[in-house]
């Protein structure tokens, strides 16, 4: 008769373990920026996409919200966006899909200005959602395509 073991065919693994069997990588963004609050990754590698967390108008090093109206909150949103991208190795050009969260819709046309001058045709697809996102403007999440880089 073997030894029993508590954990076996538990399906209890440690978080190095899970970690270890997932098929995707996190994305970081270095030493000097803090991790996020909550219980989730800025980017995530899987394959050749990269898929970025929602990025809001907060600067990544000290959290202060970056400008009071749409247009200045979504240069803020972008950066932080282009931010999470390169440190996936990825670029703006490499965005394929982009959902954007708007508190009032009527700030699509500021938005869009932004967006504009940040991505270049042929644009990603977009989905454009209104939101309530508890005092912040304008929130947006990406997919980025990598081909067959070395991730």
């Amino acid at each position: 008769m073997e030894a029993s073991n508590p954990s076996a065919g538990s399906g209890a693994t440690s978080g190095d373990e899970q970690a270890a069997a997932r098929r995707w990588q996190p994305v970081t963004l270095g030493p000097e920026v803090p991790p996020p609050a909550g219980a989730y990754s800025p980017g995530v590698r899987a394959g050749d996409l990269l898929f970025v967390s929602g990025q809001v108008p907060r600067d990544p090093r000290t959290g202060a919200v970056v400008g009071d109206d749409v247009t200045a909150q979504s240069r803020q949103v972008l950066r932080n966006l282009q931010g999470v991208l390169e440190a996936g190795g990825a670029t703006l050009a490499d965005v394929v899909s982009v959902t954007v969260y708007l508190v009032d819709e009527g700030d699509w046309g500021a938005f869009n200005e932004v967006y504009r001058s940040v991505f270049r045709p042929p644009y990603p697809s977009r989905a454009v959602v209104g939101a309530r996102l508890r005092g912040i403007l304008v929130e947006v999440s990406a997919v980025a395509y990598l081909g067959a880089r070395a991730g």
